[in-house]
């Protein structure tokens, strides 16, 4: 039974030979099944629909329409939250935690989350410097993988 458990918990999570990767719930599904695309093209968290579903960087995405998922097809970096996916408050403080696709903002064309809407307002009092902390952060984590924390 405790097998059962950590494989669960294992696959939570899609990562690197040493690092960490797209951060994914137990059935390898990225942003919790929301559509990564909706976000830019109408301002919004969409739930995505299983029929529009690409496997992309080990993960599974899945979009609201046809149209969304062949954008990003066409163009994965442009759509894909930065940090994997992961809070980015969590990231820029030096370990990952989920992020939560309804606590998200897109700063300077680039998708971001965080574990709640509390830490999304904490982390946008210094926004900029914590993408920036964040940043270098991630650079590390590819190479070793950090503390994970909820």
């Amino acid at each position: 039974m405790v097998f059962i458990s950590i494989g669960a918990a294992l696959a939570a999570c899609s990562t690197s030979e040493t690092g960490v990767g797209i951060n994914t719930n137990k059935d390898g599904v990225a942003l919790r099944g929301f559509d990564a695309v909706a976000y830019f093209a109408v301002d919004n968290a969409v739930k995505g629909d299983g029929k529009y579903e690409y496997v992309w960087n080990g993960a599974k995405w899945l979009f609201s329409s046809e149209e969304n998922m062949k954008k990003f097809q066409a163009n994965p970096e442009a759509y894909a939250p930065q940090f994997g996916g992961y809070c980015s408050f969590a990231v820029s403080e030096g370990y990952t935690a989920d992020g939560d696709p309804e606590a998200w903002k897109v700063v300077d064309g680039k998708l971001y989350l965080n574990y709640n809407k509390e830490v999304k307002a904490k982390w946008e009092q210094n926004q900029s410097e914590r993408i920036q902390k964040g940043s270098a952060n991630w650079q590390e984590f590819k190479k070793k993988k950090p503390e994970h924390k909820g």
